[in-house]
């Protein structure tokens, strides 16, 4: 008789989302760096001259609802935000972006990091 061990999974989003679909790579997405926790790709309608996304394999829908044990996963999404937006050419700085809900203008319930740069950016953002 043998031992059965079930991993829990930490499942955030019990409905699966377009970043979903670009993590399994069942939609094409121009992939500029991955790993066991996350990828990082070039956003479809970019509002820069560089602009990517920063999405964790394990789907979070929104930033607010992520939980204490996911400091780990939320400091390493930032850390290569900051090492793709070097390789990127960004030396003279970008602006990271993260929506959360209805008035944040989430449109991806999937957390997601952007990162913008190659201009100089104004504020208020909007």
């Amino acid at each position: 008789m043998g031992i059965i061990i079930i991993r829990k999974l930490k499942l955030h989003s019990p409905a699966p989302t377009i970043f979903s679909r670009v993590i399994d790579k069942s939609i094409p997405a121009d992939i500029i760096y991955e790993d066991d926790k996350c990828l990082a790709f070039r956003d479809i309608s970019p509002q820069a001259p560089v602009h990517f996304l920063v999405i964790p394999r394990v789907p979070i829908p929104r930033i607010s609802e992520a939980k204490d044990d996911d400091t780990e996963l939320l400091g390493h999404l930032l850390v290569i935000a900051k090492n793709v937006a070097k390789k990127e050419g960004l030396q003279e700085g970008y602006r990271i972006v993260i929506n959360d809900g209805k008035h944040g203008a989430q449109s991806v319930y999937h957390l997601h990091v952007h990162v913008l740069g190659g201009r100089q950016m104004t504020w208020p953002p909007g």
